[in-house]
């Protein structure tokens, strides 16, 4: 109960203010930019979202990351691309997680170690500070696991917008 209580602190000083700072439409800008250009190398689709914190309720209840990583996978139809190869790249910050939830074309080809790397580049980066190079980082790793078993000759098309958001 007390790592709940902790948690629940933690999550009612994080502000979406904080998160702004972090990621002003500058930087949101340039991180849309890496996901367009990540996207020409293959036929996946990257999603971006950050997500400040989650309401009491849900601390209380137990919610994890990775639980609420799946919840915005649905909601936000990741799952629902033609070739069913949608990842979505979810960062919560007041638990300073980061989740990568893969459709099911990726099942069978990236290993949950491969997509655990990719969300340790990003948090390491997260604890020093570097918000816009840890999710810049995490774009470049996730893009390179995208093309090894998506590869694409130029853009397809594209079904998810690039532009990350801010929850």
């Amino acid at each position: 109960m007390l790592n709940r209580l902790i948690r629940l602190a933690r999550h009612l000083v994080e502000t979406r203010f904080a998160t702004r700072l972090r990621f002003t439409p500058a930087v949101l800008d340039r991180l849309e930019a890496a996901v367009a250009a990540a996207e020409v190398a293959h036929q996946g689709e990257l999603r971006i979202v950050i997500e400040t914190d989650l309401d009491a309720w849900s601390i209380l209840a137990g919610k994890s990351p990775r639980r609420r990583a799946l919840e915005v996978f649905a909601g936000s139809r990741v799952w629902d691309t033609g070739d069913n190869n949608g990842v979505l790249i979810y960062v919560l910050f007041a638990d300073r997680a980061v989740e990568i939830v893969a459709d099911r074309g990726f099942n069978g080809l990236v290993t949950p170690a491969e997509w655990a790397a990719v969300c340790h580049v990003m948090e390491t980066e997260f604890r020093q500070g570097r918000w816009e190079p840890g999710a810049l980082a995490g774009v470049a790793a996730a893009a390179q696991l995208l093309a090894r078993h998506f590869p694409g000759t130029g853009r397809q098309g594209n079904e998810l917008p690039d532009r990350p958001v801010l929850l």
